[in-house]
């Protein structure tokens, strides 16, 4: 297999490969870039035996707030005419970001209730190709409760393997009937746009993206470096401790490092702008070097001139 760890829910899913005994090679790059393209061109290219079985690519790694480039990635696979599956981790971007998997040759792609789809945690849902399905039928890694053929042979009958979760499955019924009549190309836009408010206070603030270059930042978290000589954990904590707002901290080699602003879902202007004013607020009892009224006023003012 072929992966790059580029935060920690892409080392995850490494971690769980090896756990499984699979062979995987890794292209260790900065957490804050996106998927080497070049890297995995690369080796597919070299790979003239066939020996890699499936390239991974985490399209948003939700640790950093990067966008990876999944088209590129095809291309490169089609490019070295290698017949590797190519599996996505969507998590936080399907539903949220443009995703194509048709167009871009996806064979896989797994995302999750809580995200996108605006439930709470609980469902995996999985995009398959019959081409996975073919691979799937030769494959011999052991498996029981994510066997897919036992769900798909039940399915065919209108059943289910297991207890069927009826709640989150009508919740999905309903999120998917939203997103639709919104229509996804206004999804996508709303996210954008949230997004880009949430990055002119942080530029107001005098902080930084973890994200390296504007073209990979992400439309459904952005991931904020703290000033040297200053916690992340102790922001996100105190946030929650005095007025009640939820942050996500820095993981992995970003602990302490970094704290993140999700933007995604059922959102509007004026919720994010209270998750804006909370952190702005905690950073400044903190004594951060922060101008109160900064990162607000900047999200303000791009909110009321881009609003429809």
């Amino acid at each position: 297999m072929l992966a790059a760890e580029q935060g920690m829910f892409s080392q995850k899913w490494i971690e769980m490969c090896r756990r499984h005994e699979l062979n995987v090679q890794v292209f260790e790059v900065e957490w804050g870039e996106a998927c080497p393209v070049s890297a995995y061109a690369e080796a597919l290219e070299a790979d003239v035996e066939h020996l890699i079985k499936a390239v991974l690519v985490t399209h948003n790694e939700t640790a950093t707030g990067v966008l990876s480039d999944v088209s590129a990635v095809r291309k490169a696979l089609d490019a070295a005419g290698h017949p590797a599956l190519l599996l996505v981790d969507g998590v936080s971007s399907i539903a949220s970001m443009d995703f194509r998997m048709d167009e871009w040759g996806v064979d896989l792609a797994i995302t999750g209730s809580q995200k996108g789809f605006m439930l709470p945690a609980g469902l995996s849902i999985l995009g398959i190709t019959q081409k996975a399905i073919s691979a799937m039928e030769q494959a011999d890694l052991p498996r029981y409760y994510f066997d897919l053929r036992e769900m798909m042979m039940h399915l065919a009958s209108g059943g289910y393997p297991y207890t069927p979760i009826v709640g989150m499955l009508n919740g999905l019924k309903i999120s998917t009937e939203m997103l639709l009549k919104e229509g996804l190309e206004n999804v996508f836009t709303r996210h954008q746009r949230l997004a880009e408010g949430v990055r002119k206070a942080v530029r107001a603030w005098g902080l930084e993206m973890c994200a390296v270059r504007k073209e990979i930042y992400s439309d459904t978290v952005t991931a904020i470096v703290v000033p040297q000589g200053f916690n992340s954990t102790e922001l996100v904590n105190h946030a929650a401790n005095k007025y009640g707002v939820s942050f996500g901290g820095g993981l992995g080699k970003v602990a302490g490092k970094i704290f993140r602003i999700g933007h995604l879902g059922s959102l509007t202007d004026v919720m994010l702008l209270s998750g804006i004013a909370a952190a702005e607020m905690a950073m400044v009892d903190l004594g951060f070097p922060v101008s109160l009224g900064a990162g607000v006023s900047a999200a303000q003012e791009h909110y009321r001139n881009s609003a429809k």
